[in-house]
């Protein structure tokens, strides 16, 4: 497993990248925009640790987060995301977001934090019992 990203969503995206950037230091990795699902990806890092980064989303429709509703997940790269999820399912942890797509699963640590787990490299072709496994409560 290695370490990605910690994702907050943030109201205003210019105070933050002044904030991150300008203030705290970090560098601008990658920026992403999502025309259809009206909001942008910033990712940062510090210098020489761009590994290490930070997801900043903003939602183009207005929205105001308070300090819970903010922070958004932990994400991990795995090398087969279909043996991790199975291997949390027979530890007992819930899959909130089945990897459907070979790609991506969402599960909640005991404090219900968000952590987003990833294939590494291209998805897995899909296949069951991933492939029509419904989402269960919040991710």
């Amino acid at each position: 497993m290695k370490y990605l990203h910690t994702m907050v969503r943030v109201n205003d995206l210019e105070k933050s990248i002044e904030f991150y950037c300008n203030h705290l230091g970090l560098k601008e990795i990658q920026r992403r925009e999502f025309e259809q699902g009206r909001f942008t990806l910033v990712f940062l890092a510090a210098e020489g640790d761009e590994e290490a980064q930070v997801e900043l989303t903003y939602n183009w429709d207005t929205q105001t987060y308070d300090e819970g509703r903010n922070f958004g997940h932990l994400a991990y790269s795995v090398k087969d995301i279909y043996a991790t999820c199975q291997k949390l399912m027979d530890d007992g942890v819930v899959i909130n977001r089945p990897p459907r797509d070979g790609y991506m699963a969402f599960i909640r640590s005991p404090d219900n934090i968000s952590i987003e787990l990833l294939q590494e490299g291209e998805p897995l072709a899909a296949k069951e019992p991933w492939a029509s496994m419904e989402n269960t409560g919040k991710w």
